[in-house]
């Protein structure tokens, strides 16, 4: 975990570029007034991330007197919240998001063991929905109905995430994977035991299937933003998308590690996604692909 003193000296932009570096990419496309707010997002996420996987004994009080604070039950000191609190206020951001994105936190401070999908994905929902509400704000994104699909830009990108993390998060004793996809603990995981390569495999394969619904729908939702924001979005949409395909080219080999887009096929696929600006009449949101979020404020009940 980065300490706070060492968040602090890194401007939101530069903290973007070192240790969000798709996101850093897309933003380049924005304009400097909208990459800045972008970027101050991504630092207070990036802070309680790095919060909820440190090793501080008292991460789950520190991560709770957030909370607090954006409820309002606490006077936030932390300049971080502060400048996340402003941002909100700018904004129009709804704290609802931030609250349960700080949800999705705690819930982290336990080993996470999924029994099925319905876990998952409101977990996704937690840790990345959120971020696509909160993005939709920052974007000055005027068609409510955007969320929707913002939301299942971030259920798609942090599927990808679990895919490509299996291993390492196996290591942190968690295991993403449903149990009913796979019946494996992470400890089982982590011993990458020759007869573990199937299963787990088969597992990530059904979760970048999984994703790729949701990134479709996502894809359709960018119309919905304003333009200059559209072609960013679409941007990292595309290539985060890539790490799912680069997956497979490798026929989900998980325990070799990580894969990283190269700076090559980002430019590329910055290339492609210009394809993507041609004007669409964007359709009703999917309603299933929200079924297992009801009673979540982001959501949208039928």
């Amino acid at each position: 975990m980065m300490d706070n003193l060492q968040l602090d000296n890194l401007s939101p932009k530069k903290l973007l570029a070192r240790h969000g570096k798709s996101f850093y990419w897309a933003s380049l496309f924005l304009g400097p007034k909208l990459a800045s707010s972008a970027a101050q997002l991504y630092k207070f996420c990036r802070y309680v991330d790095d919060l909820a996987d440190g090793d501080i004994p008292d991460r789950q009080a520190l991560l709770e007197n957030i909370r607090a604070c954006l409820k309002g039950d606490n006077q936030p000191v932390d300049a971080e919240i502060i400048a996340f609190l402003k941002l909100a206020t700018d904004n129009n951001i709804p704290l609802a998001a931030a609250e349960e994105l700080l949800d999705g936190m705690l819930s982290d401070q336990t080993p996470a063991a999924f029994e099925n999908e319905t876990e998952l994905l409101r977990y996704c929902y937690a840790v990345a929905g959120t971020v696509g509400i909160m993005m939709c704000r920052v974007l000055k994104c005027k068609e409510d109905r955007a969320e929707s699909f913002a939301i299942d830009l971030g259920i798609a990108m942090q599927l990808t995430n679990i895919a490509r993390d299996v291993l390492e998060d196996a290591h942190m004793g968690r295991r993403y994977l449903p149990a009913s996809w796979v019946n494996l603990s992470a400890s089982d995981i982590a011993e990458i035991d020759t007869t573990s390569y199937k299963p787990v495999a088969l597992a990530i394969k059904r979760m970048l299937d999984l994703a790729e619904e949701y990134y479709e729908s996502a894809l359709l939702g960018i119309q919905l933003l304003p333009f200059r924001s559209r072609f960013s979005i679409t941007v990292a949409l595309r290539v985060y998308r890539q790490i799912g395909v680069l997956l497979r080219n490798r026929h989900f080999c998980w325990w070799h590690g990580r894969v990283y887009v190269a700076t090559p096929k980002k430019a590329l696929l910055s290339l492609r996604s210009i394809m993507d600006l041609r004007p669409i009449k964007v359709p009703a949101h999917h309603e299933p692909l929200h079924r297992h979020l009801k009673g979540l404020s982001g959501v949208i009940s039928p």
